[in-house]
């Protein structure tokens, strides 16, 4: 009997299943992760309202001061973020270049093989899911820790890696730089069975094409592009080394660089570094090609100041990749600038202050830097304004509600100085109020209103169905006779 279509969709998804998502291999035990403190890292709670359902560990070297950069570190399938925090060498190099990290993990109740689903638009584009997840992270980070919003890069290991191309897509304003290994190009499956496809060959797109799946994350958005690095060794089987090209052709593409090499250079372990320059001449993507290495991690062991990392399974013994991710993001050098600059950094911004107006409003003051033709204000990680004076009030807040700030100048050739120090301030009035109700007592209580026989949340207007005994919403007060529906969670 020939097969039918449904039999050979069946076996391609366990072909997909068996393979792990990426990486999760017979034989591989996932650890446990710890449940608090462990060897420094520390499982932080109360991020967000996490949509993802992930859990968010971190690794802060003592006496870390505020103002510096934020490293977000993915783990592949099957791998947690003890494990990642362990083997990976990120934590040596926070220890001596001074950042801050971030393991998100994921685990079998959102996947059965603890994949991170970078194949998945519920969870892998903007606002939504782990993506969302992720990025609330980063804003508790940087309130915890008062890193600054301009030098926070991402890095991920195989699904972790797929994840973290999606992230630079739909974030770019969030990241200033990423790193993929043995990873996927962003947006390249929207199914699982999709992604079995990216795996294991190539779409056949253009540069171009690749370059509109990141444009289309954040439709209007002008930029500046994270910087991406890209690792991947010429003999895995598991996603096979075609990907690492098509993410070189995306990620120049929406650079608006060339796919030609700037230059090439050769390092230990048969690594091929090849290097594509902006238009100021500066590196904005690399491509690392090691001749021979399988699926996994580089990693280097030993005490050397280019060695990090310890192997174990998709840990491979060859160049210590981290090492050079953080050199090529400049957190050797402090943590570097913001991707797009050009000239010289003007100093960060004195002064900054913020005090609430409002219960939906701060209002933010700073001294002047000489040179400034505009300034970045971002609100945890997201840019919400670019005033050309030294004054900004942010508005449509919640209240009772703390937020965090940063405050950068902006030269008159487009070059992002150095971020200011995080300040923060929380709104005035009362901590928004959820209720659970019928339509009949929502309206009775004076929450929503009726007109043609269906119900209305009252200051948003949202529809809320029949008024009735029998339909039932969360409204959420988010200010004075103000409600939105809730039903998602409050």
């Amino acid at each position: 009997m020939r097969p039918t279509l449904l039999s050979r969709l069946a076996r391609l998804v366990g072909r997909f299943a068996v393979s792990g998502l990426l990486m999760a291999a017979a034989g591989t035990t996932a650890l446990a992760p710890p449940a608090s403190a462990a060897d420094g890292l520390t499982q932080v709670t109360g991020f967000g309202s996490n949509p993802g359902n992930l859990s968010m560990y971190t690794y802060v070297p003592a006496g870390l001061p505020a103002g510096a950069p934020l490293v977000v570190a993915m783990h592949g399938c099957g791998q947690t973020a003890n494990g990642y925090y362990a083997n990976s060498g990120w934590t040596k190099l926070a220890d001596q270049y001074g950042f801050a990290l971030v393991f998100p993990q994921t685990g079998a109740a959102n996947n059965s093989l603890s994949c991170f689903t970078w194949f998945d638009p519920a969870d892998s584009t903007r606002d939504k899911g782990e993506a969302a997840s992720v990025t609330q992270m980063v804003t508790k980070a940087e309130s915890l820790y008062g890193s600054d919003a301009h030098r926070v890069y991402v890095t991920g290991l195989s699904a972790g890696g797929g994840m973290a191309a999606n992230l630079l897509a739909a974030y770019p304003d969030v990241f200033a730089g990423g790193s993929i290994a043995s990873g996927l190009p962003a947006q390249c499956a929207t199914s699982q069975i999709g992604a079995s496809s990216c795996q294991y060959g190539s779409l056949g797109l253009t540069p171009a094409q690749w370059g509109d799946k990141v444009r289309a994350q954040y439709p209007g958005y002008a930029g500046p592009w994270p910087r991406v690095a890209i690792w991947q060794g010429t003999s895995d089987y598991t996603v096979y080394p075609v990907n690492a090209t098509e993410l070189r052709d995306q990620w120049t593409n929406v650079h608006g660089i060339s796919q030609t090499p700037s230059s090439t250079t050769s390092l230990p372990a048969g690594t091929t570094l090849t290097s594509y320059d902006d238009t100021s001449g500066k590196p904005a993507v690399q491509l690392y090609q090691i001749n021979g290495m399988g699926h996994g991690l580089a990693v280097d062991p030993g005490s050397g100041a280019e060695q990090c990392g310890t192997t174990a399974a998709y840990f491979l013994d060859t160049i210590c990749s981290s090492y050079y991710t953080a050199k090529f993001w400049g957190l050797d050098q402090g943590g570097g600038t913001a991707p797009g600059d050009g000239g010289e950094q003007l100093p960060a911004p004195t002064g900054l202050t913020a005090d609430p107006a409002t219960d939906t409003s701060i209002s933010l003051s700073w001294s002047p830097v000489q040179g400034a033709a505009s300034y970045r204000v971002h609100r945890g990680g997201t840019q919400v304004g670019t005033p050309t004076g030294t004054t900004f009030t942010d508005t449509a807040l919640t209240p009772a509600t703390a937020y965090t700030y940063t405050v950068a100048a902006v030269a008159a050739d487009g070059t992002v100085g150095t971020a200011s120090s995080a300040v923060t301030a929380t709104t005035t009035g009362s901590a928004p109020t959820c209720t659970t109700a019928t339509n009949y007592a929502h309206v009775t209580a004076g929450r929503a209103h009726t007109s043609g026989g269906s119900t209305y949340a009252n200051g948003s207007n949202e529809n809320m169905g029949l008024y009735n005994v029998f339909v039932t919403h969360t409204l959420k007060q988010t200010s004075s006779g103000h409600y939105v529906l809730a039903d998602s969670g409050c």
